[in-house]
């Protein structure tokens, strides 16, 4: 695969992973090329897609450049292709079913500036159908490892009404700092799609990184559009992939806590999926796959050995109320 052509060094490099999204890419390409902030470079990865979305896009400028993979290589390692050679300070990652508000990249230049020294920056998602509604506001974290996207489903009122500190971001629409990126070695390209967002977060803020999440930066997101919120294939990534997170990023103390919670949360969890007639057994092959990491021990040690803060104050980036979950019991991030 080549490395994204390199005009010039702007403020921000914007990534959109493509796969099969229809005229739902065009539309968030024309939101982007539309910022009122112009200092921007944005590269479209097509993953391979078989519905011409990508043969029919229109680039609306020499700020945007089209790379196509051979096969669909996922979600974390088509981010990471577009990372390559990258010269610009910020690297933003967005989904091609998102339609960014103008002043979207405006908001989160103005966010690194009001927060200096933070990796990581998140914009307030709202539904694409209803802009009323918020589709999530910041990734949070459960001690049990099930993840779910913060203020889901509530009034956009209800919001705060400035910026505030969370876990980490949604990779739908999200910044960060590139040099950051680059330590961690980008997103994991083993989870290939689902969560690797979040443990992108969980590795950055194990190292000491912030994560703000920034209430005017809107983006409308119509979430799961592509591959289907219960889907087969969304149920048997996100299962694994949740135990992957528990299993590579927890400090040892809290994984003897965390790997039982995730088993039973995860199996009572299937359970209701079988009775409300969803593919129950591809989250079972998922969760069962989960126990098998590739390469386990040493990419535990890596991210542990990377690890700059305490169990203590790791155990407080997680929320512990375990029910929390059962609002989000069974729809996958």
């Amino acid at each position: 695969m080549a490395t994204p052509e390199i005009r010039s060094s702007p403020w921000v490099r914007v990534i959109i992973v493509n796969y099969n999204a229809g005229a739902l890419l065009q539309a968030c390409v024309a939101a982007l090329a539309a910022q009122t902030f112009k200092d921007f470079e944005a590269v479209v990865i097509d993953n391979a897609s078989t519905d011409g979305s990508a043969d029919a896009l229109a680039l609306p400028d020499a700020r945007f450049t089209l790379l196509r993979n051979a096969v669909n290589v996922g979600f974390a390692a088509a981010n990471n292709i577009g990372a390559r050679g990258c010269q610009a300070p910020w690297l933003a990652m967005l989904n091609p079913d998102t339609v960014a508000e103008p002043d979207w990249l405006e908001e989160m230049h103005r966010g690194t500036e009001r927060h200096a020294n933070v990796a990581m920056l998140g914009a307030t998602l709202v539904r694409a159908d209803d802009p009323s509604v918020v589709d999530g506001f910041g990734d949070v974290l459960s001690i049990a490892g099930i993840p779910w996207r913060g203020g889901h489903g509530s009034p956009l009122g209800m919001l705060p009404g400035n910026d505030v500190e969370v876990f980490a971001p949604c990779a739908a629409a999200a910044l960060y700092a590139r040099d950051a990126y680059e330590r961690a070695s980008g997103f994991d390209e083993a989870f290939f799609c689902y969560l690797e967002d979040v443990d992108l977060g969980f590795r950055l803020r194990l190292a000491g990184e912030r994560c703000m999440q920034l209430r005017k930066a809107i983006v409308r997101h119509h979430g799961s559009a592509i591959t289907g919120r219960v889907s087969a294939f969304t149920l048997f990534h996100s299962y694994r992939n949740r135990l992957w997170l528990v299993l590579k990023c927890m400090p040892f103390p809290l994984l003897l806590v965390a790997v039982p919670l995730n088993l039973a949360c995860s199996l009572l969890l299937i359970l209701i999926l079988g009775r409300r007639g969803n593919p129950a057994m591809a989250a079972l092959k998922g969760l069962f796959c989960g126990l098998l990491p590739p390469g386990f021990w040493s990419r535990r040690r890596a991210v542990q050995r990377s690890r700059t803060i305490s169990t203590v104050a790791t155990a407080r980036l997680l929320v512990w109320d375990l029910c929390k979950i059962r609002h989000r019991p069974v729809v996958p991030l």
